[in-house]
């Protein structure tokens, strides 16, 4: 008899590691998708996630923008421009990233670009807030 107290049970699902658990749902997931032929519509749903994560980086850098452009406004023309022209190049990368078939010297240049305009973004911005 089970009593109020006791944990709910579902007829041995919980018992089975949760590692094995979820292996299981991802495999019956592929096989609904391959039983259905549904390769195209989920080939199109990740296009569609790419453009969506595209955007949501946009969106972040505006928020960023908006929220230090008085600050930014006061920089230097040569800071600025570097500042900026950073910005550009660290999104375009990975907008061009996202649409290309990455390969092993791809993602090395897609990571060395990233990190030299994170690099003179994070460097302008130090310059630019430190007082000596």
């Amino acid at each position: 008899m089970r009593t109020p107290t006791s944990p709910a049970t579902l007829s041995g699902v919980s018992r089975i590691n949760p590692f094995v658990r979820g292996m299981l749902i991802v495999a019956a997931i592929s096989a609904v998708i391959v039983v259905l032929k549904l390769q195209a519509t989920l080939t199109a749903l990740f296009l569609i996630a790419r453009i969506a994560f595209l955007l949501a980086i946009a969106f972040f850098v505006y928020l960023l923008w908006r929220e230090h452009r008085q600050e930014i406004s006061a920089w230097p023309t040569r800071a600025r421009w570097v500042f900026y022209s950073a910005a550009v190049l660290a999104v375009a990368d990975i907008a061009a990233i996202s649409f290309v078939n990455e390969t092993g010297p791809d993602a090395v240049v897609f990571v060395v670009v990233l990190a030299i305009s994170a690099f003179a973004m994070w460097r302008t911005w130090k310059d630019q807030t430190t007082y000596v």
